[in-house]
């Protein structure tokens, strides 16, 4: 069984269901699935063969849905892009990927022309927005077919490739923190285990709707948001961008149920959502993963919105869930949750060999969600997963009744005179002072200490000084841990999920 078959067997049982609804207009379960049969069929007409890559560089919408499912039906493997990215970022993906066709926009179309001559690419799938673009002009108008064309295009049956449950169904890059991006490569088998899995232990069924607001082409929203309420035939509320008055609206208008996002998201619905506090009442689940949900903030968000917030934990490599918070026994705040079903995570040291509980070590997992490996990397293979267990790079201690917390990023570490410094511990603190709204710290060179700590801050008081702040941090934190400089900015970098970006803040300091 696969992401596609699954797709059709839910369409099959139940074909008026709603599968998705995009700004206003309701899709059901049994048109969703002839596009996808129809793209597929048409990407086959044109040549396209199994094993093929085509990469997905789309916004949430119907598009990227259809372009998914349609190229797995069609046994290609996927590569989604972010949208965002410049020239250079998404030309190395596309050219490291072998990518032979790309599904994308008509906004996207410019950015394209200055790529293509140093790309094998043979067709440019466009989907019109409503720009206005002529595309009829542009260079690569020869290449370029509309995706409304092409599904308005009639077929005849269609069976598609025998799919094995090893074939790469989805390639995708990490965003690169420590270099070039890498590719992993994930299996129809890792794909439709963890949808199914995650949607076991979520409980997510047909009644539920699930927005969709995380960016489809990251792993937390194609997981969670997107294959996961497929599988049981719920539906995607899909929101192209995320804003707080957004979600308001379409949580109230369609009642939806579930909610996954990152920790600015509920930051950002928090600050602003004040008069909102009914328009959650249907709602029986929020998730939180891509960064550490600060506890400060669950738990004034839980009383705010009278919800509860499940903490789960994922990476790329692991397509991406391995544990969550379950439902049915007390949520731990400031945890990551269990082992989800069919997946195992344990807390090692150096030598591999697992630690005891409440001990801080490398968190590695396994289990039938686990990649292929890096695409082109073997090497890099190995380092990753060794004796069928992925090293996650993230550290992480667990309790005697099996909940697992990261500690943080082992990079991210901070070594003060010896002294291991966790950043997450120093942001609990900042985010526990009632002014602050977004806290990150990081590591400078320092000629005594090997390191210190520098914490950047955004403050809803403009009258708050860093002394007052360091002077909070020294009642909380030894001294060692405590910032040695603190940083005002009116707002923290992030990347195109919410999440902050440590990578940028390390930068700021030394060109400081």
């Amino acid at each position: 069984m696969n992401l596609s078959e699954q797709l059709w067997l839910t369409a099959k049982s139940n074909p008026s269901k709603d599968a998705y609804i995009f700004q206003g207009q309701r899709v059901s379960y049994g048109e969703f699935d002839a596009s996808v049969t129809r793209f597929a069929s048409n990407l086959t007409r044109l040549g396209y063969r199994k094993g093929d890559h085509i990469a997905l560089v789309s916004g949430n919408s119907p598009l990227f849905m259809i372009g998914l499912y349609g190229a797995l039906r069609a046994g290609l493997t996927v590569i989604p892009i972010n949208p965002t990215y410049t020239a250079d970022e998404m030309s190395y993906i596309l050219k490291n990927g072998d990518v032979k066709a790309v599904i994308t926009m008509d906004v996207l179309v410019e950015l394209f022309e200055h790529m293509d001559e140093a790309l094998d690419v043979y067709h440019y799938f466009v989907a019109d927005t409503g720009s206005g673009i002529n595309l009829e002009a542009s260079s690569l108008s020869k290449k370029m077919k509309s995706f409304t064309k092409v599904l308005g295009e009639e077929i005849s049956e269609y069976d598609g490739p025998a799919i094995d449950s090893e074939d790469v169904g989805v390639i995708l890059y990490t965003s690169g923190t420590t270099g070039k991006p890498k590719g992993a490569m994930l299996t129809h088998k890792n794909l439709y285990s963890n949808a199914t899995d995650v949607a076991d232990y979520l409980k997510i069924s047909s009644e539920d709707r699930v927005i969709a607001t995380l960016p489809m082409f990251h792993v937390f929203c194609l997981t969670v948001c997107l294959n996961a309420p497929v599988m049981n035939g719920g539906t995607v509320l899909i929101v192209p961008k995320f804003s707080p008055q957004e979600i308001f609206t379409i949580a109230e208008e369609y009642k939806a149920t579930v909610f996954a996002g990152v920790p600015t998201m509920y930051n950002y619905l928090q600050q602003t959502g004040k008069e909102y506090t009914q328009t959650f009442r249907h709602m029986r689940l929020c998730i939180s993963g891509g960064s550490s949900l600060p506890v400060s903030l669950l738990e004034s968000f839980e009383k705010q919105f009278n919800v509860r917030i499940s903490e789960g934990y994922g990476l790329s490599e692991a397509s991406p869930v391995t544990a969550f918070n379950p439902l049915d026994r007390p949520r731990k705040a400031g945890s990551i949750g269990r082992n989800i079903i069919n997946v195992e995570n344990k807390v090692v040291d150096e030598l591999g060999e697992e630690l005891p509980p409440g001990e801080v070590g490398e968190l590695i997992v396994r289990g039938p969600n686990v990649m292929k490996g890096y695409y082109k990397l073997p090497e890099e293979t190995a380092v990753a997963i060794r004796d069928g267990w992925l090293y996650t790079g993230d550290m992480a201690r667990v309790d005697e009744e099996g909940y697992f917390y990261i500690v943080d990023r082992k990079k991210d570490m901070v070594l003060v005179g010896g002294y291991n410094v966790y950043p997450r511990e120093v942001e609990e603190v900042l985010y526990s002072h009632a002014d602050i709204t977004e806290a990150a710290v990081v590591g400078a060179p320092d000629p005594e200490l090997g390191e210190t700590v520098i914490s950047f801050v955004v403050s809803r008081n403009p009258s708050l000084t860093e002394r007052e702040l360091m002077d909070y941090c020294s009642e909380h934190l030894a001294k060692y841990k405590r910032p040695s400089r603190i940083e005002f900015m009116s707002e923290l970098p992030k990347n195109t999920t919410g999440k902050i970006l440590r990578k940028n803040l390390r930068e700021q300091l030394t060109q400081s």
